[in-house]
């Protein structure tokens, strides 16, 4: 068999040597390690999480920061009419502009116009109309009669909506307390089901969803309705599944962690992470599809503006409810459970075999001095280093130096000539 033969069959190569597979260092295994999408699939990735937690945490810290400060330059939210009150016609476009109607409108005698293009249709805000209900029936009928008159639209094709102050208040403050109900009722079922710190771990990862959500609806300037608001509170539902479904593994991998493990807490979250991360990964991608045609399709192609508010809010959170159920409720928890007795005790162990270990297996180059302990007991005998005599003599006793060994004379070289014979003497 020739030399290519040997190498084809995988049993040698051209020097004899057999080939070495490349071995999974995660399992220990001689097969060839899998391809990304393999591992994932069957979760022997070994991505940290946990140890790069700050690296997680300074990110999530400077999108809030951002969001904190346009809120606080731009003067709030971009609340819409259900939260403050006032009045909002529709119109479709046709042939006019927004710059045309927010100059036609303005000059009916209105200062605080905000005039926004959704779709086909054209968005008129102001504020509530004042005056006794005939006066603002003539209010409201010039307003029509303007955006006719810019849009070429028929009157029935304008839609009115008026919302008074106090309804706006009232829609607020219930948007309010269904969002504090819903954060006590989540801690009370997590605590119940698991522990009070993943608890406490997920109300971190949904006040993150929350700031990070008004940030950039504060950046954008996206207007605020009661469909954003259902939005949010779906988004934070999902977060929770989704953290959930990591804390079940986690509670899980919890019950193997003994005194004896070599394994910490952090390490142990950082395995369950990796296990469920295809899960993780197949839940936000099938929520993701959905959310993208309502956003394509509903707002964009049919002119749906409440899909457009429903979907938008729905997105921004589906990504940030994604991000902060592995990247900030999970790290957190780590974080809070490395805190209790049990497991710090269980990291220092760790800590403390992996220095002694490291320390007994440490070498270092021996210097004249110990080369001077070198006993020569002759060529191809093993020389025994001393490190440090002092620590050798306390650890193992009095040393004992080995017998010098004999030098022996050469052998006599073979004779090459026979010997000579003696000669024979007289007797005397």
């Amino acid at each position: 068999m020739t030399d290519t033969g040997r190498r084809r069959d995988g049993a040698t190569d051209a020097k004899g040597a057999r080939p070495v597979a490349d071995t999974d260092t995660r399992t220990g295994s001689d097969e060839p390690r899998r391809g990304l999408l393999r591992r994932l699939y069957h979760g022997e990735t070994d991505y940290v999480f946990v140890g790069r937690a700050r690296r997680w945490f300074a990110l999530s810290a400077s999108v809030i920061v951002i969001g904190l400060v346009a809120l606080g330059v731009r003067g709030g939210l971009n609340l819409g009419i259900d939260f403050t009150g006032g009045n909002q016609w529709e119109v479709p476009a046709g042939e006019g502009s927004v710059a045309e109607v927010q100059s036609e409108i303005e000059g009916l005698g209105y200062d605080e116009v905000e005039v926004q293009e959704l779709g086909d249709d054209i968005r008129v805000q102001t504020p509530a109309l004042d005056g006794t209900d005939a006066e603002r029936r003539k209010a409201n009928d010039d307003v029509v009669d303007a955006l006719v008159a810019v849009t070429g639209a028929e009157r029935n094709d304008v839609v009115v909506n008026e919302v008074g102050p106090s309804w706006g208040r009232e829609i607020s403050e219930k948007a309010l307390r269904a969002l504090v109900f819903f954060l006590v009722a989540i801690a009370i079922y997590i605590t119940v089901r698991f522990e009070f710190r993943m608890a406490l771990a997920t109300l971190g990862a949904l006040v993150h969803d929350l700031l990070v959500v008004i940030g950039v609806y504060a950046v954008l300037q996206l207007p605020v309705t009661p469909a954003t608001v259902i939005a949010i509170l779906t988004i934070l539902g999902f977060s929770i599944y989704d953290g959930i479904v990591v804390f079940d593994r986690v509670d899980e991998n919890t019950r193997q962690l003994t005194g004896s493990s070599r394994t910490t807490y952090s390490q142990m979250v950082d395995r369950s992470l990796n296990e469920v991360l295809m899960r993780s990964l197949n839940t936000q991608i099938t929520a993701v599809i959905p959310i993208i045609s309502v956003l394509v399709v509903g707002s964009l192609a049919l002119g749906a503006t409440t899909l457009q508010e429903f979907g938008l809010a729905l997105f921004i959170g589906q990504l940030s409810g994604a991000y902060s159920s592995i990247f900030i409720a999970s790290p957190l928890l780590a974080i809070l459970k490395e805190r209790e007795p049990r497991y710090r005790a269980l990291r220092q162990r760790i800590a403390g075999r992996a220095a002694s270990g490291r320390g007994d297996q440490a070498a270092r180059p021996a210097s004249a001095e110990e080369h001077a302990d070198v006993d020569d007991a002759g060529e191809g005998a093993e020389p025994v280093i001393v490190a440090d005599k002092d620590e050798a003599t306390a650890a193992a006793g009095p040393r004992r130096r080995p017998a010098a060994t004999k030098a022996r004379a050469p052998a006599a070289p073979p004779r090459t000539h026979p010997p000579r014979p003696r000669k024979k003497g007289k007797r005397r």
